[in-house]
């Protein structure tokens, strides 16, 4: 099913608000291929993605008692522009070439200086532009109008998202060349480097900057915790049997990849020796083929890998929506939270 969250009216604010500060901070220098990079960082920024950790920061807002606010808005746009840097750096990383079904920021930047060195200066630049994006997201939420006490508390919980995604993204790097990750080691790395990232920390931070009170904020993280969990396995599955033309990336990218995912984990743990052999031939290999990915693919169900993250998911789906029905949220916000729920665990894209 598609993602279609509550309040479209919200993610148009939460855009209008992005145009507005990226007019602010325009391009200081002037020079042409400078310009040509900052229009390319407004075009990755406003050009899709689901909004999903500004909407969890709104609704932590109002489900503290939080009113509706254009400074709400300005501190919910900042994450977007925390979670654009940091989706630039990934792609690099990962050497994908496609996010949200167009070149990522990277690539795009070596297809405008085409030669010796083009990739390369694509890698620099990328880095350069997801520096800045983060950069911009520290000035957004800092200058948002919320009372500084507040702000300052908020920040707090900013900055240790910031630390855990970091770490989290770091432990996932050293998974790729460790290799042979268990579950539970893989589960560490999904916490910290989407589970926190995605809802806990957006909705606390949200919730902060309302004055909500400790136990409140413990509940966000009750919810939070196994919901982004949830959310992850679900990206995982999308990346190894999603289409391209729904997920917006290349459904070989994860296997090429060699990412140490849950289901990965599970399906080693229970192979035979042949799947066992076959699967250590092509996780990883940048040569795979469509034909040899199907052949992983199948593995990964007749192990019982893909059951296995679909119960998963389900369990931190239940975990979740119990922790949001004993927490003291407004109602209005409880409600949005659990269509949200429902939506981020069951997405198809």
């Amino acid at each position: 099913m598609p993602v279609s969250f509550p309040q479209h009216s919200l993610g148009a604010r939460i855009d209008q608000r992005l145009c507005g500060f990226l007019e602010d901070w325009g391009n200081p220098v002037s020079d042409p291929g400078v310009e040509a990079a900052y229009g390319l960082l407004a075009d990755f920024i406003l050009g899709g993605g689901k909004r999903v950790r500004p909407q969890l920061c709104y609704w932590g807002w109002r489900g503290a008692g939080g009113d509706d606010c254009e400074e709400i808005i300005s501190a919910a746009a900042a994450l977007e522009l925390c979670h654009a840097g940091l989706l630039i750096h990934d792609d690099i990383m990962d050497g994908s070439d496609l996010r949200r079904g167009q070149a990522t920021v990277h690539r795009s930047l070596s297809e405008l200086h085409r030669g010796p060195g083009a990739e390369a200066f694509g890698r620099a630049g990328g880095i350069l532009l997801g520096t800045l994006s983060l950069a911009w997201s520290d000035a957004l939420l800092s200058s948002c109008g919320i009372d500084p006490a507040r702000l300052r508390a908020a920040h707090h919980l900013f900055d240790a998202m910031r630390t855990e995604v970091i770490s989290g993204q770091y432990l996932d790097v050293l998974a790729q060349l460790r290799s042979g990750a268990t579950e539970a080691q893989a589960l560490t790395v999904i916490r910290y480097k989407s589970a926190k990232y995605t809802v806990e920390r957006p909705l606390q931070i949200g919730g902060a900057l309302a004055g909500a009170p400790p136990d409140l904020l413990d509940a966000y993280s009750r919810f939070g915790v196994p919901l982004g969990e949830a959310f992850q396995l679900r990206d995982d599955v999308l990346g190894t049997f999603g289409s391209a033309s729904e997920t917006g990336k290349s459904a070989l990218d994860d296997l090429r990849e060699g990412k140490q995912t849950v289901m990965y984990a599970h399906a080693v743990q229970h192979a035979s020796p042949a799947q066992l052999a076959h699967l250590r031939t092509w996780h990883g290999n940048p040569e795979l083929t469509e034909e040899r990915a199907e052949e992983v693919r199948r593995i990964l169900i007749d192990t019982g890998a893909l059951a296995r993250v679909e119960d998963m998911i389900e369990d931190r789906v239940r975990q979740a929506m119990s922790a949001l029905n004993e927490a003291q949220v407004k109602p209005e916000a409880a409600g949005v939270l659990a269509e949200m729920a429902d939506q981020l665990a069951h997405r198809s894209k």
